[in-house]
């Protein structure tokens, strides 16, 4: 007997996604959908001694083809015919559901209407008739409540017992659809088209509403209680801030970074030197001996090394979400975002990015259009992550110590300002042509369902393990063999390695920024492998081997004996600072940037057009305080 296919679809917060983790687990398989970043989802199950193959369509309002999830849902279903769909409806907002359901049945799709969670729909005083729906669609009617895992599984009955084949649809849905030809056969404008058949399926809701609905009046939930607070007025950018330094803490200072720590000191400290040591008792070259330990063990950890970050990041992400509080995210700062050319969703990227831009680049996958996604993508690096404050701390405890803290906030600024700057030029430019939409519900709040919220994590972080750790290695081995070699061969001096030469040519270009050294130059490539590698570079080529890169006091007391307090002055460390807070992102990142645009091109085009902003504005910095009087 053939596997069974059966399609979810339904409109976002649903909990079509809940169903589908209850009913596959961890037995599903992520990917993305041809040519979008969209994510895919299928699960395999057997029940009653058949295969079920389950597929988790992105949540959609519509399949107008209007959006990446409106084009894969309206694709998919021109494309595929499953042998059962299954319309996941929020009962407690059936009527705003039902307007995807009477798009499917113009579209002669056969369908099972499941109405989830009715437990909410019964404490907003809503009943609903299930035989009467049923008999108004002529579609079979089921119902779940989506965290309970018993009540899902019923499901699994359903789809082994349903004979699509046997339900036609009702009267009232032929007539519906007869109108709808005559519409789209009246020769009024396409304008006029759109709103006459919108006009008929709200139409047509009404009759099935007065059908099989009754709203009894309610009190106030405890939803409206607590967006009077979290969604209305200055209290909620404030209670906003604190949510998201609270995360920010759990994923970077109490969880996420001890974690990474312990992976990191365990690939540098335990690692690398057994796996040296190892082989240099079996008598093996010393350039294979240093390609796997500085290149080999050093580029798998540089991608292990965010996967605490990663993780812990994304669980908290995905529990607020699963909350409703993201949306009310989005809601808030949609109005600030706006005048940069985003949404309000676009907001969490940039915010994330604070922390570590690659979660942050992972993170656009959840914004509703292709444009809002690739412009985040695009100037989320620019953002201050934590990587890059060393770099900064460093240069503003050696050369302006009595302003340190104040140098180091004005970067964090000269970052946000180059966001939102870049956000708006391309919004005008580059992706001009490209609908940027907000369509945001606002969903009740909800405590999360854990499974949901840990299978969303683990989703994201096997992504990035697998697919973006693969272009990161690569780029590590590369970037290994350019300091340990030079014409002659393997070298321990990396002064007289290809990557000083290229140091070398590099700093050329920073001449009109005034820091034009081969150490500057040679600091910049390797921030390239990881931004923590600037402030490592600096302290190895200036003699200074000990150098702590997050102890900036100890860092610059160590180097102000040599040459580099003199290879710098203050204007041209501002210029540094500047460049490398805004030049092309890590390996990392790029690598992320390649996974998430499935393109060469767009990874290529954001490390060129970072480099070329971060020239651009240091050149203005040192040229511009050259005039002012400050050399």
């Amino acid at each position: 007997m053939s596997a069974l296919s059966v399609a979810l679809t339904g409109n976002p917060n649903t909990g079509k996604s809940t169903i589908f983790n209850e009913l596959t687990g961890a037995r599903q398989k992520i990917g993305n959908w041809p040519g979008v970043t969209v994510d895919k989802k299928v699960g395999v199950i057997e029940h009653n001694g058949r295969k079920i193959s389950v597929i988790d369509l992105p949540g959609t309002y519509s399949i107008n083809a209007r959006s990446q999830e409106e084009q894969v849902v309206s694709d998919y279903f021109k494309e595929n015919k499953p042998d059962i769909v299954v319309n996941i409806i929020d009962a407690a907002n059936i009527a705003r559901n039902l307007f995807l359901t009477i798009q499917l049945m113009e579209n002669g799709i056969p369908l099972i209407l499941n109405l989830n969670m009715m437990d909410e729909a019964q404490r907003h005083g809503i009943k609903i008739d299930m035989k009467k729906l049923e008999a108004a669609f002529g579609m079979p009617v089921t119902n779940t409540v989506g965290r309970s895992n018993k009540s899902v599984r019923k499901l699994l009955d359903v789809f082994t017992n349903a004979v699509m084949t046997n339900y036609k649809p009702s009267k009232l849905i032929t007539e519906h659809i007869d109108r709808v030809h005559k519409i789209e056969q009246s020769g009024l404008g396409a304008t006029k088209i759109e709103e006459e058949i919108i006009s008929a399926r709200y139409d047509l809701i009404d009759k099935i509403m007065s059908q099989a609905v009754t709203v009894s009046a309610a009190g106030k939930t405890l939803t409206e209680k607590l967006d009077s607070f979290l969604a209305n007025g200055v209290t909620s950018l404030i209670l906003m801030v604190a949510i998201f330094w609270l995360m920010f803490q759990i994923s970077f200072e109490w969880i996420g970074q001890p974690l990474a720590d312990m992976l990191g000191e365990f690939f540098e400290e335990t690692l690398a030197p057994a796996v040296a040591e190892a082989m240099a008792e079996a008598g093996v070259a010393d350039w294979m001996q240093s390609l796997v330990s500085d290149g080999i063990i050093v580029g798998v950890g540089s991608v292990v090394n965010f996967v605490p970050l990663i993780f812990v990041l994304f669980i908290c992400l995905s529990f607020l979400d699963g909350t409703g509080y993201m949306a009310r995210v989005a809601f808030v700062m949609d109005p600030i975002m706006r005048r940069a050319g985003l949404s309000g969703k676009s907001i969490m990227p940039l915010i994330m990015g604070f922390g570590c831009g690659v979660p942050a680049i992972m993170g656009a996958r959840a914004l509703d259009t292709h444009k809002d996604r690739m412009i985040s993508i695009l100037v989320t690096p620019f953002m201050t992550c934590s990587a890059k404050v060393p770099i900064l701390a460093l240069f503003a405890v050696m050369f302006f110590p009595d302003n340190a803290g104040n140098v180091v906030f004005a970067m964090y600024f000269v970052g946000i300002a180059a966001a939102i700057i870049m956000a708006k030029i391309l919004s005008v430019t580059t992706f001009k042509d490209h609908e940027s939409s907000f369509l945001l519900e606002l969903p009740p709040y909800r405590l999360p369902d854990p499974k949901t919220v840990l299978l969303e994590a683990w989703d994201k972080g096997k992504g990035y393990l697998i697919k973006a750790g693969t272009i990161i290695f690569a780029m590590c081995v590369v970037l290994w063999f350019l300091s340990s070699f030079n014409s002659d061969g393997m070298t321990d001096e990396m002064d007289q390695s290809y990557l000083a030469g290229i140091g070398s040519a590099a700093s050329v270009v920073f001449t009109p920024q005034g820091f034009d050294t081969w150490e500057a130059g040679a600091a910049v490539v390797t921030g390239l492998l990881a931004k923590e590698g600037v402030v490592s570079t600096i302290g190895i080529l200036y003699g200074a081997d000990e150098i702590d890169p997050d102890e900036a006091e100890d860092a610059a007391q160590a180097l102000l004996g040599t040459t580099m307090a003199g290879a710098f002055t203050p204007l041209a460390a501002i210029a540094f600072m500047v460049f490398t807070q805004l030049y092309s992102p890590c390996v990392t990142a790029l690598g992320t940037i390649k996974k998430e645009t499935q393109s060469w091109k767009w990874m290529a085009f954001a490390f060129f057009y970072t480099c070329a902003v971060a020239w651009v504005v240091s050149l203005i910095v040192y040229q511009g305080g050259k005039l002012l009087g400050f050399e």
